[in-house]
């Protein structure tokens, strides 16, 4: 199949993972003979949706959960901020049967850590009135769902942000009306110089005009909206806010490269958000832009949601295809690239959340104006998660190009005054930089020069008292967690490199004691891994090593 893997085994049909959310909003898990009256009804094999049960972290076998479950983050932003705790909840409910306590990775809730759930409502341990009264409202059955946090602010990316709501969607219905040259628009995206905002940074109108040139039909687009890497939650909040911004550029996705058929994959801890996106779809749907015939214009043009089953694997582009085709998500070998052999093989373009909502604001204002907004040497405007010891935690969106300590400042400046002593600038899968590094344009290409990376536009600020070593151990921990298993060096190394370096903060250890099997294991998994996640695992590490031998 054109370069891809051989699919032994598998069987034709629809993914059963809506199925199988369906079963579990019903029942509150996946008793045995539900799996296997749908096994039955879709005529597909136990053992294939046992698979896929096993496999996803969201699907709940063994029985039901308790009336009350509490899932408590325990990842880096979360364990940067863990002495704000109000309340320990496995301490305060440990001798309640009707509670629940577990430990879940990143929850994308890092602006108020240390975060946790209750029935999957999210809420802060900071604040123990706002948890004790989620608990007992689900004890009494009447936890409802959480609203998404909606404040009213004016982002620079928002092209009608001075319309009050009027004019939304102008840049489609041009197009839609024929106004706008759709292969002048991937021109213009060209010339704008936007490239893909989560995380691999790839250029955004050279990617749709790959697509627009493939011939095969159908073609898919997909906005991935699945952030799953501690300390990044910029995606979240502009599903809430600028919902119109991303279905308008997932909109004109479609309509450049020749799809009708678009979907907004988003991970299931958003449900707030995801709320927000099918009330607007709604919306887009009563004015005509969706449908059949959309605005007379005789084009078909849909938008579903696909709710990710879990696991932040699903961020890597091939494994979302496999998770939404229904199947394990576990990346696939490139060549081919969904590009050209996406979901069920078919031209499928993929962008972010923030790359989709960035294009409205290019078309209708032109690629001068975007490259006009960066600082320096950089091209347009970028939202940053920023977190960890901050006094403002939040979503920030600055001129691409702007210094690390001015996004800092920006935030409130390190919690208490204190010196910074490291930051992650691009989520979990970027090195540390020092306390020099305060200068370093958040850019594409300054931070690989400085040793690290854009990645996500996830800023972790980490003080002087904090033991780096202990926190890149933490990021490798949620690395080892969320590997999907495919590939032994990632599977086998990321769990070797976590005992050996527990047992060295164990005995007191620190970063000059770090022996060369790390070092090792970083460049076998670097080098031999299938996807992203094995190959930077480790770098955190030995960037905290290096840090460790820099002159003062």
């Amino acid at each position: 199949m054109s370069g891809r893997e051989a699919r032994a085994g598998r069987f034709p049909g629809p993914s059963l993972i809506p199925a199988l959310h369906a079963i579990q909003r019903e029942h509150g898990w996946l008793p045995s003979e539900a799996l296997v009256e749908l096994s039955r009804e879709t005529r597909r094999p136990l053992y294939e949706i046992q698979g896929l049960v096993s496999f996803y972290p969201h699907f709940r076998t063994g029985g039901p959960a308790a009336p009350v479950e509490i899932g408590v983050c325990r990842d880096l932003a979360c364990w940067l901020r863990r002495d704000q705790a109000a309340i320990d909840p496995e301490t305060l409910y440990a001798n309640e049967d009707a509670v629940s306590v577990c430990q879940l990775s990143c929850l994308g809730r890092c602006d108020v850590a240390p975060a946790a759930v209750v029935n999957e409502r999210p809420v802060s341990l900071s604040a123990a009135d706002e948890v004790e009264a989620a608990v007992a409202a689900a004890r009494e059955g009447r936890l409802g769902h959480a609203a998404a946090l909606i404040p009213k602010r004016t982002w620079p990316t928002d092209p009608y942000a001075e319309e009050d709501g009027a004019g939304g969607y102008r840049v489609a219905r041009k197009a839609l009306a024929g106004g706008l040259d759709l292969d002048g628009a991937v021109a213009e995206l060209k010339a704008s110089n936007l490239r893909g905002m989560g995380g691999a940074g790839f250029p955004t109108g050279l990617k749709w005009g790959l697509v627009r040139a493939e011939e095969a039909t159908p073609k898919y687009v997909i906005c991935n909206a699945d952030e799953s890497e501690p300390g990044t939650f910029k995606d979240r909040q502009i599903l809430a806010e600028l919902p119109h911004l991303v279905l308008e550029g997932l909109l004109l996705g479609m309509l450049a490269v020749g799809a009708e058929q678009g979907w907004v994959f988003i991970r299931h801890e958003y449900e707030p958000e995801e709320r927000v996106i099918r009330a607007e779809l709604e919306q887009m749907r009563t004015e005509g832009l969706l449908g059949d015939d959309v605005l007379g214009s005789g084009q078909t043009l849909e938008i579903e949601v696909f709710v990710s089953p879990g696991g932040y694997i699903l961020g890597e582009e091939t494994a979302l295809i496999e998770c939404m085709e229904g199947h394990r998500g576990e990346p696939r070998n490139k060549p081919p690239f969904p590009g050209t052999h996406g979901l069920w093989d078919k031209p499928t373009l993929m962008n972010s959340v923030e790359t989709f909502a960035a294009v409205p604001a290019i078309l209708e204002r032109g690629a001068d104006w975007w490259r006009a907004q960066g600082a320096g040497d950089a091209d347009g405007l970028k939202f940053f998660a920023v977190s960890g010891h901050v006094e403002t935690p939040g979503v920030y969106c600055v001129p691409l190009g702007t210094p690390t300590g001015e996004l800092i400042e920006l935030a409130g400046g390190v919690s208490g005054a204190r010196p910074m002593g490291a930051v992650q600038p691009g989520g979990a899968s970027s090195n540390f930089l020092g306390p020099d590094a305060l200068e370093v344009p958040l850019d594409f290409d300054a931070l690989p020069k400085a040793g690290s990376m854009l990645g996500s536009g996830a800023l972790v600020v980490m003080d002087d008292s904090t033991d780096l070593l202990a926190a890149a151990t933490n990021v490798l921990g949620f690395f080892r967690q969320e590997s999907c298993g495919k590939c032994v060096p990632c599977r086998v190394g990321s769990q070797k490199a976590e005992t050996i370096l527990a047992e060295l903060l164990e005995r007191g250890g620190g970063p000059a004691d770090v022996d060369a099997r790390i070092e090792e294991l970083e460049e076998t998994m670097r080098l031999t891994s299938i996807c992203g996640l094995g190959q930077v695992a480790l770098g955190p590490v030995l960037s905290v090593v290096s840090l460790d031998k820099s002159p003062r």
